[in-house]
């Protein structure tokens, strides 16, 4: 066990860390959750990184403390109902909506036909996308991992090395990753960058040459699209949250 001293220069040094990864969950949140309480609870997660940490696990402290800053910010948020039901319904229609389009035209649709299954003009179902953004958060969020990103932070901590828990998450890594491969390639790239290299949706609208709020369009319709696939491939009941 770590020193005092040692403890508190470890905490220290990894708030900015904290920090980064609350501004980067309070962008797809309504304006009343405030950074603040999500920095709090974001401390609360990397003390108990620090205080848990055993570098006999062959990873490193910044790795396991993102992934409990993460999770302790995502649980908090869980105990709230900040999300109005309108929206969640919203979000179940345009999912239902991807699925349905998806077996009736055996491909991915597009823009369009989502909005044609929705019986919905594009540009309101376009102001849909942008009324549900946040709603994702806890579904599909990656973690950093020495070997890239981890799609897999929702799934429980306990028992994470059993041999099942690993061939789980090797099974859901492929389905997400051949599903990301299959989805048009605007949405991929919105993705990529959002997730892999961790840029802002305004600096993506800069790379990419488009609206902020097209490319918050793009990031939640392509969630929606792999959560789609992955209901019918992944039930939930094995694990995954899928609100």
């Amino acid at each position: 066990m770590i020193g005092q001293e040692e403890r508190e220069r470890l905490i220290l040094e990894h708030l900015p860390q904290v920090r980064l990864i609350a501004r980067r969950i309070q962008e797809r949140l309504p304006d009343n959750i405030a950074l603040d309480d999500l920095v709090s609870t974001g401390v609360l997660g990397l003390i108990s990184a620090i205080d848990n940490f055993d570098p006999g696990h062959n990873v490193k402290l910044k790795t396991y403390a993102e992934y409990k800053i993460r999770g302790a910010i995502l649980d908090s948020l869980r105990g709230l109902d900040w999300a109005p039901r309108q929206k969640r319904r919203m979000a179940k229609q345009i999912e239902a909506a991807i699925a349905a389009a998806e077996q009736r035209l055996q491909r991915w649709p597009r823009e369009e036909e989502i909005a044609a299954q929705l019986e919905l003009p594009l540009e309101e179902y376009h102001e849909w996308l942008v009324e549900i953004r946040g709603l994702n958060i806890a579904s599909l969020d990656f973690v950093t991992s020495e070997q890239g990103k981890d799609l897999l932070h929702y799934l429980p901590d306990d028992g994470e090395s059993l041999p099942s828990t690993l061939l789980e998450r090797s099974e859901l890594e492929r389905l997400v990753a051949e599903g990301i491969d299959q989805i048009p390639a605007m949405e991929r790239t919105v993705l990529g960058l959002y997730y892999h290299e961790e840029l802002t949706l305004r600096e993506i609208a800069q790379v990419v040459h488009l609206h902020e709020s097209r490319i918050s369009q793009l990031k939640s319709q392509a969630v929606l699209r792999l959560r789609s696939r992955l209901a019918g491939q992944w039930p939930a009941s094995r694990g995954v949250a899928m609100a």
